[in-house]
């Protein structure tokens, strides 16, 4: 399933200055609770909070390949994680590739994903 995007500028502004931060080698992550959760969640099919997810390439990484791929990898490495089930939902995840990302594999950038959602405290604790 494709993710919800995060596509008002303001929001990332708001998750870079209010979020939860981790800073990775190869990504940056930022947290922070959607206040818009409840009613994406009410227009969601199969009625569940969901993730909004916002990705940031600069051009210090690259050229347009290169920052395509960056999003790319990116992408599949949090849909990897997120495939588990453990994530908490309703929060705005915004997340910005460093310079480092250039050349790595999927799985580099997941276990940093991991790293920085477990320092987060994103996982959810199973009973």
């Amino acid at each position: 399933m494709k993710f919800v995007a995060i596509k008002e500028h303001h929001l990332y502004n708001k998750a870079y200055r209010q979020g939860n931060r981790f800073v990775g080698r190869y990504v940056a992550v930022y947290v922070l609770r959607d206040y818009m959760a409840k009613k994406l969640m009410i227009a969601h099919p199969q009625k569940r909070f969901v993730n909004r997810i916002g990705l940031s390439v600069t051009k210090k990484v690259g050229g347009a390949c290169v920052r395509t791929r960056a999003k790319r990898i990116i992408r599949e490495a949090y849909r990897a994680i997120e495939k588990e089930g453990n994530l908490k939902t309703g929060y705005l995840i915004v997340m910005a590739a460093r310079s480092e990302i250039v050349g790595k594999k999927t799985q580099d950038i997941e276990k940093e994903l991991r790293l920085a959602f477990d320092k987060l405290g994103f996982f959810q604790t199973r009973a």
